[in-house]
C-alpha cells in the first residue's frame, strides 16, 4: 500500500473520469494512505464484454497498482431479472443457473484486465437469497415511489403508455444496498449507473456510513463512430474476439476516434498519449499509421504479442497487398456442396438472409472470383472441372476478414 504522487493523482482524476461525485474525501483517503475497496458491480446478461466495458476495468486497475483493493461484485440476485436503466421495455427474467454460467464467462475477461491478487469476487445472492421480506420493505421505506419513477426511462415509458413492471423501481434500491454490505469507499461505473450508485451514498448515510465517492467512465463510441459501443447495435470490439477479428474491426474505426480510443482502450502512459496526440495533430502523419499501433497494442493486451504481430501481418496480406492470409481455417467436402451450407456450417455467415445480402454487395469470393449464384456449388478436389465453376481446391472469402480454405 502506498500513497500517490501528484502525477499518479492526476492521473488517477483525470483519466478515463467523466465525472467524480465525493472528490475532496476520496483525495483525503488517498493521500492519508488508507487502503481503499473499491466496488464494481455487473449483472452478467450476454457471454461476452466487450473493451467499452473495459474503460472501468482500466481505471480501477490504477487503483490497484497503489495497492487498493477491487470488489467485483456478481449480481448473482440483480441479473436474473436486470437493471431497467436505458430499457424502454422489462428485461426477460434469468434463472440462477444462468447467471451463474454468465458470470464465470465475465470475470475471465474482466481479469485480463484486473490484478487478480488485489480482486475480491462476490455476488449479491450471498445477501439477496437471505433477505426476508419484512428486511425487503424495511429497505423500500428508504425511498420514496417518487424518487425511483423519476428516472427518465420510466418518464418515457408512462409518456409513452409502456408497462412498468413493479419490480423495476426496486432495482436501484438493491444496487444502493450493495454499497451497505460491501461497506465500500469507491464505486467506478458508466455514466448510464450514477442515478443507482447515488441511492447508494444515501443508503449509506442511512446506515451510518460514510458514502462512497463515485467515479464515472465514458462511455466509449463504438466501431460506427456514432452511438455507444453495444453488442446489440453491432458496433462492438469483443474482448474474447479472435486477434485478426478484433484487429480488423480496430482498424475500421473512424480516424477521429483514434485518440480517444488509445485513452479509453489501452494502458499506454501520459507521455504516449502526448505523442499520439501530437502526430494527429502533424498533416503528414497518416492515421492509418497510429490506427495500426492502437489495433497492435490491444490485440497485444488480450491476447499477446505474438497474436498481435500475426494479426497485423495478414491485415497488411490482405488490405495492403491484396494476398490471402496464411493460416486460415481449412475443411474438405466429400460431395458437391452448396456454397451457403459450407458458410453456414463453419460460421461465415449466420443465415441465409446474410448470405443473399452479401451476394448483392459482392461480398463473396471463390479464389478472388466474385459469386453472385444463389445456387453457387462446390465439389471435392477429386471431382474433374466442368465450364463454368471452381471445381478443385479454393479459398472462399465473405467480406474482407473472412476466410475459408476447401482443400483435399
Amino acid at each position: 500500500m502506498r500513497k500517490p504522487n501528484k502525477s499518479e493523482l492526476d492521473e488517477l482524476f483525470n483519466r478515463r473520469v467523466e465525472s467524480v461525485v465525493g472528490e475532496k474525501e476520496l483525495r483525503a483517503k488517498l493521500i492519508s494512505g488508507k487502503k481503499l475497496l473499491i466496488k464494481h458491480g455487473v449483472d452478467p446478461t450476454t457471454a461476452l464484454l466487450h473493451i467499452g466495458h473495459a474503460t472501468a476495468y482500466h481505471k480501477m486497475r490504477e487503483f490497484q497498482n497503489l495497492g487498493h483493493t477491487v470488489q467485483f461484485l456478481v449480481g448473482g440476485f440483480t441479473a436474473r431479472f436486470g437493471d431497467p436503466t436505458d430499457r424502454s421495455h422489462s428485461r426477460q427474467l434469468q434463472s440462477k443457473a444462468e447467471v451463474m454460467k454468465l458470470a464465470k464467462q465475465y470475470l475471465n475477461q474482466a481479469l485480463k484486465i484486473l490484478d487478480p491478487k488485489k480482486t475480491e469476487i462476490r455476488y449479491n445472492s450471498e445477501w439477496y437469497d437471505k433477505l426476508s421480506a419484512e428486511s425487503l420493505i424495511e429497505l423500500m421505506s428508504h425511498f420514496t415511489h417518487q424518487q425511483m419513477i423519476e428516472r427518465d426511462m420510466f418518464q418515457k415509458r408512462l409518456k409513452a403508455k409502456l408497462e412498468i413492471r413493479f419490480h423495476e423501481p426496486v432495482y436501484p434500491l438493491l444496487q444502493a444496498y450493495d454499497s451497505v454490505v460491501l461497506k465500500d469507499d469507491l464505486t467506478v461505473i458508466g455514466t448510464d449507473q450514477l442515478f443507482n450508485e447515488m441511492r447508494g451514498r444515501d443508503l449509506q448515510r442511512d446506515f451510518g456510513q460514510e458514502p462512497q465517492a463515485i467515479i464515472t467512465v465514458p462511455l466509449l463510441v463504438g466501431t460506427d463512430g456514432k452511438n455507444k459501443m453495444s453488442k446489440t447495435l453491432g458496433n462492438a470490439i469483443n474482448i474474447l474476439d479472435e486477434p485478426k477479428a478484433q484487429y480488423g474491426k480496430i482498424m475500421s474505426v473512424p480516424d477521429t476516434l483514434i485518440y480517444t480510443y488509445f485513452d479509453l482502450a489501452t494502458n499506454i502512459n501520459s507521455a504516449e498519449l502526448g505523442r499520439i496526440k501530437k502526430q494527429l495533430a502533424d498533416k503528414h502523419t497518416n492515421p492509418r499509421d497510429l490506427k495500426m499501433e492502437l489495433a497492435h497494442k490491444i490485440v497485444s493486451m488480450y491476447h499477446g504479442g505474438l497474436a498481435a504481430d500475426k494479426a497485423q501481418d495478414d491485415f497488411v496480406k490482405v488490405f495492403q497487398k491484396h494476398s490471402v492470409p496464411s493460416n486460415i481455417p481449412a475443411v474438405s467436402i466429400k460431395k458437391p456442396t452448396p456454397l451457403i451450407d459450407i458458410l453456414l456450417e463453419n460460421g461465415l455467415v449466420t443465415s441465409k438472409s446474410e448470405f443473399r445480402r452479401l451476394l448483392d454487395q459482392k461480398g463473396v469470393k471463390v479464389d478472388g472470383h466474385v459469386v453472385t449464384d444463389l445456387g453457387y456449388e462446390l465439389r471435392p478436389p477429386t471431382e474433374p472441372r466442368d465450364s463454368g465453376q471452381l471445381k478443385t481446391s479454393a479459398t472462399i472469402q465473405v467480406g474482407k476478414r473472412r476466410f475459408l480454405q476447401i482443400k483435399p
